[in-house]
């Protein structure tokens, strides 16, 4: 699958040393790689459908300082989609009320047949671009039926509804930033770890330093953070997933299909 990661602080602080840990990584995670950093209240993203190692483009990024309050980054190892750009994460799209919202995914949809309805409409192929859109779409539909712009608990309220849904059958550890809240999920065992310092808050699909104090982030919640505390914590759902044979055989068999396409 793919590796996620987040940064989250009160103050802007250099984090090149744990993104460089992290992009290393990549050689399991061979199908791009993605950084968004938040500047002036904006995300600015920049993604390759290439190893992240074999990057020029990132080594050239991580040359200068690499300092934020919100980063996120990413790489990918294709479960859904083809090897293009559209299709390497973080993704992001406004809302009606003109509110950007950039998620990435480390996992794969088996079973949501309501993300169907997305796939003549993103600019990709892959499962998690279909759940930002989805997202997008409940969102809207709140916000018209409350005639305002929601607060930022009726969102963790909402987004705490669809991943509920979406978990279910389906490996879903997700990181979203709505602008304000950073969410944070895990429903498989040993798939996400977080440390809490004075430096803020880091997420990571596996521990980047060698520091005791890295844990495993709870299962089956959401958590709301800012400024790198826990705000909102949700009810733990009951939808842990369990990597099964007949998982891995349907990635197995979609990996098969990308070399062809490779070698043909």
């Amino acid at each position: 699958m793919c590796e996620i990661f987040c940064f989250n602080s009160n103050t802007p602080k250099q984090i090149n040393e744990c993104l460089e840990c992290f992009y290393n990584h990549s050689e399991e995670h061979p199908h791009g790689w993605g950084l968004a950093t938040m500047q002036s209240d904006e995300f600015v993203i920049t993604k390759e459908p290439i190893k992240a190692t074999c990057s020029q483009h990132l080594k050239n990024i991580l040359s200068n300082p690499i300092i934020g309050k919100n980063v996120f980054a990413h790489i990918r190892l294709a479960t859904v989609g083809e090897i293009i750009s559209p299709n390497c994460h973080p993704f992001i799209e406004a809302d009606d009320n003109n509110r950007s919202w950039m998620l990435i995914h480390n996992g794969t949809i088996f079973d949501y047949p309501e993300l169907d309805q997305y796939k003549d409409s993103e600019n990709g192929d892959t499962d998690s671009e279909r759940i930002l859109l989805y997202i997008i779409d409940q969102i809207n539909d709140f916000e018209q039926q409350k005639s305002a712009p929601s607060t930022i608990k009726e969102r963790f309220n909402l987004l705490t509804e669809i991943v509920s849904k979406l978990s279910k059958n389906n490996k879903l550890n997700l990181m979203i930033h709505d602008g304000d809240l950073t969410y944070i999920h895990s429903n498989m065992k040993e798939s996400l770890y977080y440390l809490k310092n004075e430096e803020g808050f880091l997420v990571a699909s596996t521990p980047l330093s060698d520091d005791e104090n890295w844990m495993q982030v709870e299962l089956n919640k959401l958590f709301g953070l800012i400024d790198g505390n826990i705000i909102f914590e949700s009810e733990q759902h009951n939808n842990e997933f369990i990597l099964t044979e007949e998982h891995e055989k349907i990635m197995e068999d979609f990996l098969k299909t990308l070399e062809q396409d490779v070698n043909s």
